[in-house]
């Protein structure tokens, strides 16, 4: 096989220095100032969606499966699973693949527990439901910084190869934060993907926590 055959069949991510910025909590009315942002930068991302926020705001969710962005599952109304009944937990799961499949015409393929609180129950019903959960390498804490340049900061750090970093698009220095930290990365040599992309061949199973906690 010629090497450049080769070269080009290995995963995106193994060719690139690859990260993930994920997105939690929207769609939001500062979600389409992100995605003005992430076209520019050519950036993707993945933004793990509450089910009761897009039924309002499917514009939104159309635009960025069209500019190529990843959506995920992050439940109806942002609960911790694990203080629900199995019922309850299929319902928050159920109901947001539900409106994002009416929404957009995909059924989501991932979903991120809410604060990350899971337990062995919750694996159990999300691999009856066939999705794996998708932590994190890094959180800004966005939420609490409520802080630009902090929040700039933190992601800087936090950037590594493979990462996978925590933000809100409801936090609008956040938002507002991302020109400075795209052009940064950017320059430190970084490719914004999808988690599918940084997964590459890797298969997750459903269920299944990843990346891992340290």
């Amino acid at each position: 096989m010629p090497p450049a055959t080769a070269q080009a069949a290995k995963p995106y991510c193994e060719r690139y220095k690859c990260i993930a910025l994920t997105f939690d909590d929207g769609p939001w009315p500062y979600t389409p100032e992100l995605l003005d942002t992430l076209k520019k930068y050519q950036a993707k991302a993945t933004f793990f969606v509450l089910g009761r926020k897009v039924a309002n705001r499917p514009e939104m969710m159309q635009r960025m499966v069209k500019e190529g962005h990843e959506v995920g599952n992050h439940t109806w109304d942002h609960p911790s699973l694990t203080t629900l009944s199995d019922e309850e937990i299929v319902a928050e799961i159920t109901s947001t693949q539900e409106v994002i499949h009416e929404t957009i015409g995909l059924w989501p393929t991932m979903m991120r527990p809410p604060s990350g609180a899971t337990n062995a129950r919750v694996g159990a019903r999300m691999a009856e439901l066939g999705l794996p959960q998708i932590m994190w390498t890094g959180s800004t804490l966005d939420w609490q910084a409520r802080n630009q340049k902090i929040i700039t900061a933190r992601t800087l750090k936090l950037a590594k190869r493979n990462g996978v970093i925590l933000l809100h698009d409801i936090v609008p220095e956040t938002v507002k934060a991302m020109p400075a930290v795209l052009k940064t990365l950017k320059k430190r040599g970084y490719k914004f993907v999808t988690i599918s992309t940084l997964l590459g061949n890797r298969k997750l199973a459903p269920g299944e926590v990843w990346p891992k906690k340290n």
